[in-house]
């Protein structure tokens, strides 16, 4: 009987100018180079690689027994950890972001997006930014509770939260933990006002709960469409709602009443931007009302694994778009003065920008939304007396 190809991994020590620091504005191509490609199994994932997290002293190193015959390796599950945090508002202090606060039920995502901007965010956790942010996750069920508690302090003043801003809080294992679920009933209960950014259809299955924060003007939803092409979006989103469930959900938000946008993003240059007016106009048809625009950021560990895939899905491609991209950042792969706000100043970035802008004109997504409301917000009965019997 033939034998299968073996693959080992081994520690090998990181030299410490390897390791990168904590500044997000570090060049992605600073990324240590000795850092190994782990195979990706299975489908439905979209990394190719598990390279060990930045911070890691050791990083692992792919050898093989010389055997010739590949191995069947068995697919990555998903794995859940609970996390406990003593706070879940989270309070941003950056004028780069149109948000004070926000709220993450999960680390990690699902989804597989091979773009997502917070990948590198798993090498906190001392995991890869690779198949470990898609396949370990961490859960905070906790959350609900603690949102109620923290919008019950006396000295809390509200403002818009906005959900979906780091991982999509509707990815796969919402269906089984229901986090989300229980956050939003929170805020209908408080007349909180909240925002959702996603690209997932199980938004739909909220609708009870937000239909009606919707008549009292507490909400906006926004769902991210990328590309209408299956086989793109499959490859680049392994576990996003295809795009045509997408769209669905658009309509069934304005059906119930929810003021939904379309967010195209990000558009890649010579990959998908040539879709972006069709996306807009077919969300349109849905009943979008406005509509919001990124382009491709490559930080830190995004930018190998984003071109490890690229050259995987389009080599005849890969070099061209690189090449797009590298001229919008300065020849680099990633310039973080470009996403902290800088004006955009490269001819491709510029011309995208531009369509984005015309097409928003001539679909009426530049109307203004009435401003959400903030003046509904109370502490119920039940959950103010028992703070008070309590406190």
């Amino acid at each position: 009987m033939a034998r299968a190809a073996h693959l080992s991994f081994h520690p090998t020590r990181r030299p410490a100018e390897n390791v990168l620091g904590g500044d997000e504005g570090a060049d992605a191509s600073a990324a240590p180079e000795s850092t190994a490609r782990v195979t990706a199994r299975g489908k439905g994932r979209g990394a190719r690689s598990n390279a060990s997290g930045r911070y890691e002293k050791d990083v692992r190193e792919e050898t093989h027994d010389g055997w010739d015959l590949e191995e069947e390796l068995p697919p990555l599950r998903t794995e859940v950890t609970y996390e406990n945090p003593r706070t879940i508002i989270n309070f941003v202090n950056s004028p780069y972001v149109g948000f004070d606060r926000s709220i993450n039920p999960y680390r990690g995502c699902e989804h597989g997006c091979i773009y997502c901007f917070a990948r590198p965010s798993h090498a906190y956790m001392g995991l890869s930014p690779g198949l470990d942010f898609e396949t370990k996750l961490f859960a905070k069920p906790s959350a609900p509770k603690l949102l109620e508690k923290e919008l019950s302090n006396k000295n809390y003043k509200p403002k818009v939260i906005a959900m979906g801003t780091n991982t999509d809080p509707y990815q796969p294992v919402e269906r089984r933990f229901q986090i989300m679920r229980g956050i939003i009933a929170v805020f209908s209960r408080f007349n909180h006002p909240v925002t959702i950014l996603t690209k997932s259809q199980l938004i739909t299955r909220d609708l009870d709960i937000l239909g009606p924060m919707a008549e009292k003007n507490l909400t906006r939803a926004m769902v991210s469409i990328t590309t209408q092409d299956k086989v793109l979006a499959r490859s680049m989103e392994p576990r996003a709602s295809a795009p045509k469930w997408r769209f669905e959900a658009i309509r069934k938000l304005v059906d119930a009443g929810v003021a939904t946008g379309i967010m195209t993003g990000p558009m890649i240059p010579g990959l998908n931007d040539d879709e972006m007016e069709s996306i807009m106009e077919k969300a349109a048809e849905m009943g979008a009302s406005f509509s919001a625009m990124t382009i491709l950021r490559l930080p830190l560990e995004v930018s190998p694994l984003f071109q490890e895939w690229l050259e995987a899905f389009a080599p005849n491609r890969a070099k061209r778009i690189m090449g797009h991209i590298r001229d919008m950042n300065g020849g680099r792969d990633y310039d973080p003065q470009w996403s902290r706000g800088r004006e955009i100043t490269t001819p491709y970035a510029q011309l995208i920008t531009q369509r984005n802008r015309a097409a928003r004109a001539r679909l009426g997504f530049d109307r203004a939304n009435a401003p959400i409301d903030l003046s509904l917000f109370r502490v119920p009965v039940e959950v103010s007396g028992q703070m008070d019997l309590f406190g």
